[in-house]
């Protein structure tokens, strides 16, 4: 016998990601989650039910691989490792591995096992099969009720074990692996024991209508997932790829960060970048459900899977295909997963006491009456069989994630991303929204308007002040750097460039140790002219940005940028008012300006602010309600971090963005008030549901024991919920936003020379 190589052992530790057949509702993801839970070795479990996928890292000298396959089987599902598994963001190929394409078969450990492909039709699929046997049994043993009623007899216990076997083996593995009082033992003890007091006809009925319900809710988690798996095929598979004066098509995720790509029109975009040359029409709305196709030319970003309707584009690749637009968005979703609404946990924690309780009181109706009171054990019997089948919390366990799965699926289809159940609840009863102004109530796009220099001239100031500010990313040093290329001023090299938060940035330019800093800061080192300071009230009283350039504490200059507000910044300030949210700008630059956009726009205004300012001013808030905080920048992360909700605009820095508990592909500010309408329309969906859910049960539950209600209505009544909650979760995938309210436009200040 071969003696197996010590590299041939497993690692202590190692992250596998499955592909689970069959894992496609939330009660599947929470069954499988719990029994992974059970197992020695497992940890950083993360489930999709998006991509009916489990991703663990696995330490296989407590637990084997084996075993966790074989647990999963146990309960109904079908595990196929996949070849590759990413610890947090999965490229697309690897979704369309199970979404994209028409495969039969996986091979995994010696056999294979069929894997439905997207968009089979429900009679092919397992439960779809059995739905139909099961309805055909019961339709013949129906119908030989007329011709030979002992056949009938014999074709209803057939029906009814034939729909009570899967169920039966996966109530013993659950209660096998810690969960014994599963909705699948409820429902087999209830059919069994109809068989068992001569009631074959109704526990064939019973588990005739149970798979009905169950194939339901598959068939509505497919709906719910089939616009993110949609989204995951957007992306192109083959690119041109730049070389010299030709191209080459390569496959698209092999990509490389700073390689050139050429987009002819009406292809797609294959990955996220700028572009460098050209001009065209990109259609995002697959990306960031913007209707209207939008002009870009040279230095514009563009995402993976837009569609470039007429120029011919040359793009500079900014992003590999794991991490680009695309992927952010399936793993955004995928985390929202994970992230459970508080009334989702509160749900999970009460059906675990729910379900045990189901069956002690079931079980108090069949003995109390016939021991104590001398009643007939068969009237009893059925009458706890009864309650057994009404105490199913299918509907009642799917009343909150399908609430949310169907509302984040529409929020991601319109721009808006919702990293969270969580998020998602908090977001609709937040009290005040407070909003960063630069980039984010602004188009983040400052144009510099004035230039005076203190015993300098114009281009002097401006050439010193690109240099201190070229290798910064803020806004506020883009416009004084492009406004010095359009001046063609010839910007000198700095060295020991440095910022400094919330007051300017210093460098060492031609020996000289300068800054550009806020006049506030300025201020504090040395006093500034009355000509200066005269100029720079005149300018921030118009709506500008003062910044001044220094040589060491002396003032040399001053140079005043304006950055117009959003066009949509007034109305959806109007709608989250109408709402009845408050309001409120936090901003870093000086109080006349701020004063002067938030008089535009309508709100109240802090400014002046430091990082730590925003920190303290957001826990200040908190204490009066909910806060939900809007940036786009560095500075913004620490605010969007400490508020209740944090929301980051779609274009700005990455940091801002993993802070978020939601992002505005659109970069629209009226996406803000679309996400509260969302929360609010979301949690008045679960509501109904959970009000619908309960009262039907309560309803059935006297009913029952008033002798008025049979197996049948009482399997009728749980399938019937779960079928109403869940057509009625799927509504929420209509959601549409609201029309933005009609407000005057903005005038933008005078532009003084």
């Amino acid at each position: 016998m071969a003696s197996h190589p010590q590299a041939d052992l497993p690692e202590p530790s190692q992250p596998l990601t499955y592909f689970v057949d069959g894992m496609d509702c939330a009660s599947c993801v929470a069954k499988v989650e719990r029994m992974v839970d059970t197992l020695p070795g497992t940890e950083g479990v993360k489930t999709s039910f998006t991509k009916q996928t489990l991703t663990l890292h696995l330490d296989e000298h407590q637990t084997s691989r084996a075993t966790l396959e074989k647990n999963l089987k146990a309960l109904g599902y079908t595990p196929s490792l996949l070849r590759s598994s990413p610890p947090a963001v999965a490229s697309t190929s690897e979704i369309d591995d199970h979404t994209g394409h028409d495969h039969a078969e996986h091979e995994h450990a010696g056999h294979t096992h069929e894997v439905a492909p997207a968009g089979t039709s429900w009679y092919r699929t397992g439960q779809g099969r059995l739905v139909v046997t099961s309805g055909i049994l019961l339709l013949a043993a129906w119908l030989f009720g007329f011709i030979e009623p002992r056949f009938a007899t014999a074709g209803y216990i057939a029906a009814t074990l034939l729909g009570v076997w899967p169920l039966a083996k996966k109530a013993v593995a659950s209660a096998r692996l810690g969960d014994p009082f599963s909705i699948n033992m409820l429902v087999s003890l209830a059919a069994i024991g109809a068989v068992a007091i001569g009631e074959a006809p109704e526990g064939a009925v019973v588990v005739f209508f149970f798979a009905i319900g169950e194939l339901l809710e598959g068939v509505a988690a497919g709906r719910a997932r089939a616009g993110i798996q949609a989204l995951a095929a957007l992306a192109p598979k083959t690119a041109l790829l730049v070389e010299g004066t030709g191209t080459r098509e390569v496959p698209a995720d092999q990509l490389q960060v700073g390689q050139t790509v050429q987009v002819n029109p009406g292809a797609r975009v294959p990955a996220d970048g700028t572009i460098l040359r050209g001009t065209s029409s990109l259609d995002d709305s697959p990306i960031t459900g913007e209707s209207v196709p939008v002009t870009k030319s040279a230095g514009d970003m563009v995402f993976a899977g837009s569609i470039n309707t007429d120029g011919t584009l040359a793009i500079q690749v900014e992003k590999a295909a794991n991490d680009n637009t695309i992927a952010r968005i399936i793993h955004m979703v995928e985390e929202a997963e994970s992230n459970k609404a508080p009334t989702a946990r509160f749900i999970d924690r009460f059906s675990r006491w729910y379900t045990p309780g189901v069956v002690l009181v079931s079980a108090l109706v069949v003995l109390i009456p016939p021991l104590a009171f001398g009643g007939t054990w068969h009237e009893w019997l059925y009458k706890g069989i009864s309650l057994l089948l009404i105490g199913c919390p299918c509907a009642l366990v799917l009343s909150v994630p399908a609430s949310i799965t169907s509302a984040i699926s529409a929020g991601t289809r319109r721009g808006l991303l919702i990293k969270g159940g969580g998020a998602l609840e908090t977001i609709g009863s937040v009290k005040t929204i407070a909003f960063d102004k630069t980039g984010t109530l602004t188009a983040g796009k400052p144009k510099v308007t004035d230039v005076l220099g203190q015993g300098l001239d114009r281009t002097e100031v401006l050439r010193l002040a690109a240099a201190v500010e070229s290798g910064s990313s803020h806004p506020l040093a883009k416009a004084i750097t492009q406004a010095a290329q359009e001046s063609k001023i010839t910007v000198p090299p700095a060295a020991d460039a440095q910022a400094l938060p919330g007051k300017g940035a210093t460098a060492t330019v031609e020996g000289r140790a300068l800054s550009v800093t806020s006049p506030r800061h300025a201020a504090t080192l040395a006093p500034l002219s009355a000509a200066l300071s005269g100029a720079i009230t005149s300018f921030e009283e118009q709506g500008r940005t003062a910044v001044v350039l220094l040589d060491g504490q002396a003032p040399l200059g001053v140079i005043a940028i304006r950055d117009e507000p959003r066009p949509d910044a007034r109305a959806a300030l109007v709608q989250l008012h109408g709402l009845g949210v408050k309001t409120v700008m936090l901003t870093g630059d000086n109080a006349r300006t701020g004063q002067a956009i938030a008089r535009d726009l309508g709100l109240d205004v802090q400014a002046e602010l430091l990082p730590e300012d925003k920190l303290r001013l957001i826990a200040e808030l908190k204490t009066q309600g909910g806060v939900a905080m809007v940036g786009d920048g560095i500075n913004d992360a620490p605010a969007l971090a400490q508020s209740d909700v944090g929301i980051a605009m779609g274009g700005g820095t990455d940091v801002a963005l993993e802070t978020a508990d939601a992002a505005l592909l659109q970069e629209r500010v009226t996406g803000v008030a679309d996400l509260v309408a969302l929360s609010r329309a979301t949690m008045g969906n679960i509501k109904v549901n959970i009000a619908f859910a309960l009262g039907l049960k309560a309803i059935f539950l006297v009913t029952t024991l008033l002798g008025y209600t049979n197996l049948w209505m009482a399997i009728l009544a749980d399938t019937g919920a779960t079928a109403l909650v869940t057509a009625n979760a799927l509504r929420l995938l209509r959601w549409k936003s609201q029309a933005a309210t009609k407000t005057p436009p903005i005038t933008p200040a005078p532009r003084t020379a």
